[in-house]
């Protein structure tokens, strides 16, 4: 996949992600390129394959990642805040 095609996924999985998280949908597209990337690590443990290309299994792939940095990133924010 080229460079533009991760920054669309990135930017598209970031937004989505945000919204069912914190419901602001302020996705950045740094959010959704490392989702891609843990998406692409946690579907491999359970045996699946990770991003292909620009399809709408790779977007899953990375708004389920995107998710799990959300929910990893707003425990450890708001832990530290208490």
């Amino acid at each position: 996949m080229g460079i533009i095609a991760w920054v669309v996924l990135g930017l598209i999985a970031g937004f989505i992600a945000s919204k069912i998280v914190n419901h602001t949908g302020s996705g950045i597209i740094v959010l959704g390129v490392v989702g891609a990337l843990v998406g692409g690590f946690v579907f491999s443990l359970f045996g699946a394959v990770g991003v292909t290309g620009f399809n709408i299994y790779s977007m899953l792939v990375a708004i389920v990642g995107a998710v799990v940095v959300l929910w990893i990133y707003h425990a450890l924010v708001g832990r530290r805040a208490l």
